[in-house]
């Protein structure tokens, strides 16, 4: 024997969600400390996206949560870049050690997927050009149950007139909920925008993602435990 010593080199651990608990709602109207681009020219994406060449996002979750649809998206998409924005600390630190984690387990994988802490109600159009996106997702958003407080839903009027700025013509809005309320508002207050329509059943059952919706996320995975109901609809914009 030469004295040496042969050392392994563990393969990488997915970290565990116990370590990065948070309570589950935030206040989006409140001044949270966040960095954000002036314009969208002005964001360094490659940090996220070390190979992603001249590609742009065009895939964003927002309120992704602890990633497991983030994650399910890079997968389907494999040659597509993915953003998940969460504004919860936690919760995004999660998510970024997550996608390390992936990145370093299956080297080659998981290169197109990335998450940063932000407010998408606040800061969307600092991150995008005008019609630069494809898809957006709204998974199990925060109902933000009484009344005073529903100028917080993630979908509203003028936030809406956000997301038809930066999905191009032929995009689409993805929205899923355990909240038949909700789900009411949600598609009631896209239908009366005048940049959206809903796609009748016949096309969502050909969309790939449809079947993916409800249950890749780690909310609709709690919600199919409880056997609660799940309300989805898909929205295309004109």
């Amino acid at each position: 024997m030469d004295g040496t010593t042969e050392v392994h080199v563990p393969a990488a651990k997915l970290p565990q969600k116990r370590f990065y608990r948070q309570r589950a709602h935030s206040n989006p109207i409140a001044d949270h400390s966040f960095d954000y681009p002036v314009a969208p020219d002005q964001y360094d994406w490659s940090e996220l996206y070390p190979e992603r060449g001249d590609r742009q996002v065009e895939f964003v979750d927002i309120g992704c949560g602890y990633g497991g649809f983030l994650v399910t998206l890079g997968e389907t998409y494999p040659d597509k870049l993915a953003i998940g924005m969460e504004i919860r600390v936690k919760v995004s630190d999660y998510v970024m050690d997550r996608i390390k984690a992936l990145r370093l387990a299956h080297p080659g994988v998981y290169g197109n997927i990335a998450c940063v802490r932000t407010n998408a109600m606040k800061y969307l159009p600092n991150f995008f050009q005008k019609h630069q996106l494809e898809k957006l997702f709204f998974l199990y958003p925060d109902p933000h149950f009484k009344k005073a407080k529903h100028k917080w839903r993630i979908i509203n009027s003028t936030l809406l007139s956000e997301y038809a700025y930066v999905l191009r013509p032929g995009g689409k809005v993805y929205i899923v909920t355990d909240v038949h309320d909700l789900y009411e508002w949600m598609c009631k207050h896209i239908q009366e925008h005048p940049c959206f329509e809903r796609l009748p059943e016949d096309e969502i059952r050909n969309d790939v993602l449809a079947p993916k919706l409800l249950d890749s996320s780690e909310e609709g995975k709690k919600v199919t435990r409880n056997e609660g109901d799940k309300f989805m609809a898909i929205f295309r914009r004109l």
